[in-house]
């Protein structure tokens, strides 16, 4: 099998590996650029420091980047809120307006007009509308395919189901909507569409003009970084929280923790305490605390191991998300029990109640922890069920050929085909 050209566009360089995006990217891309030459295409990572390191890991790996400057706007402020306005004029989501640079578009169309590029890859939705405007016309004659970490507009449609403030709800109605129209278009237009879940990929499919070209590439987990620690004591009264705090799901998942879960769980066992760890954590959170007996706030760790092998249970309150939760699978394969919503736990071949705990709602997740917390030997025969379960069916290798195979098959499908990028 020949080796493969693949361009591979994205926010930022996938590492250091502080996000489920990130480490779904990072360990599917090292193991497929021993096969083939890949190059990233991106936007300079924000955090200070980051993109220089990243640079270093991915050249070691044999994967080449090209990197534009991108001034990040802040989440806050007037002229945010402006932003979001003036997004009401758009027909694009405010994401894809917003990832979509004028420096990341001329230097995608650079790339292609110098170089050979076998298959085009989105690692994000919202970066075929970066494709498509890099190469216009020419796009209808090159493979590409588009990943779908998650479906969009189902995101915004639990926004719009969840949320109470009457402006808030009418706003997130119109992204909905608007991101509906546009991964239609994605998703029909791309010679093959990559879900997350066998779920994902049924909706696309069936409601967003998806075709039969949508292939199941599941998150993974490393099995041997991520394996029980059986001389360490776990502490059956212990929660811990993990994912990216930026992440607005996850922000609406602590927030129900902190404001209404947490709160009765710690009123009917005062030994229970909750870890919350992710990157950027924001202010409120941080301030809310400092008020609240047994929370504590970690932001960037350099190893969630620790965590995740002295906790009694980790929990994911998800009322909003879409794709499938990796930190679930992190935590089985440590043979860490599980607490979970059916959101938070969806895309996953797991069996609730054999493998880990799913409930409804806010008031059956805190009755919830509080039995994982009253029969830890329970919940540890549940995780490591779970953690056999998944060493068997969620490692990166076989998942990285999945990949592949979308790659060779999408050459393949347009072989007879001139390409656009051939220089």
């Amino acid at each position: 099998m020949r080796s493969l050209r693949i361009a591979v566009l994205d926010e930022e360089l996938p590492y250091p590996l502080t996000s489920g995006k990130r480490i779904r990217t990072f360990n599917l891309l090292a193991r497929l650029a021993e096969r083939h030459r890949i190059t990233i295409l991106c936007h300079r990572n924000a955090e200070p420091g980051e993109a220089e390191v990243a640079i270093k890991v991915l050249q070691n790996l044999g994967i080449d980047t090209v990197m534009v400057p991108r001034a990040v706007p802040k989440k806050a402020g007037a002229g945010f809120y402006a932003r979001l306005a003036g997004n009401l004029l758009s027909p694009l989501p405010f994401s894809v307006t917003t990832h979509t640079s004028p420096e990341l578009v001329a230097a995608v169309a650079e790339f292609a007009a110098q170089n050979r590029v076998d298959v085009w890859h989105c690692e994000w939705t919202p970066y075929a509308q970066v494709l498509r405007r890099a190469l216009g016309k020419r796009l209808k004659r090159v493979p590409w395919v588009v990943v779908a970490h998650n479906v969009e507009s189902l995101i915004w449609k639990r926004y719009t189901e969840t949320e109470e403030n009457s402006v808030k709800r009418w706003y997130a109605r119109r992204q909905w909507l608007k991101f509906e129209k546009f991964e239609r278009w994605a998703f029909a237009h791309a010679l093959w569409t990559v879900a997350v879940s066998e779920e994902d990929a049924t909706l696309i499919r069936d409601n967003l003009n998806g075709t039969e070209q949508t292939e199941v590439v599941d998150n993974g987990v490393d099995i041997e970084f991520f394996r029980p620690q059986r001389d360490v004591e776990r502490d059956p009264y212990k929660v811990v929280f993990l994912g990216s705090l930026d992440w607005r799901p996850n922000q609406d998942g602590v927030r129900l923790m902190i404001e209404q879960v947490f709160p009765k769980v710690h009123a009917a066992e005062s030994r229970a305490s909750l870890t919350i760890v992710g990157r950027n954590p924001p202010d409120w959170l941080r301030e809310a605390a400092t008020s609240i007996p047994g929370v504590e706030v970690f932001g960037t760790v350099a190893d969630v191991r620790p965590f995740l092998a002295t906790c009694g249970m980790t929990v994911v309150p998800l009322r909003v998300g879409g794709g499938s939760r990796l930190k679930i699978l992190e935590s089985l394969a440590m043979g860490t029990p599980v607490v979970s919503t059916h959101i938070g736990a969806e895309g996953l071949r797991l069996e609730a109640g054999r493998h880990l705990t799913v409930t409804d709602d806010e008031t059956g997740l805190a009755d919830a922890i509080l039995e994982t917390m009253q029969n830890p030997d329970a919940a540890i025969d549940r995780a490591d069920e779970g953690q056999r379960f998944v060493s068997q069916e969620y490692e990166w290798g076989p998942i990285s050929e999945k990949l592949e195979e979308v790659w060779r098959v999408a050459v393949e499908m347009r072989s007879a085909r001139p390409m656009a990028s051939g220089g």
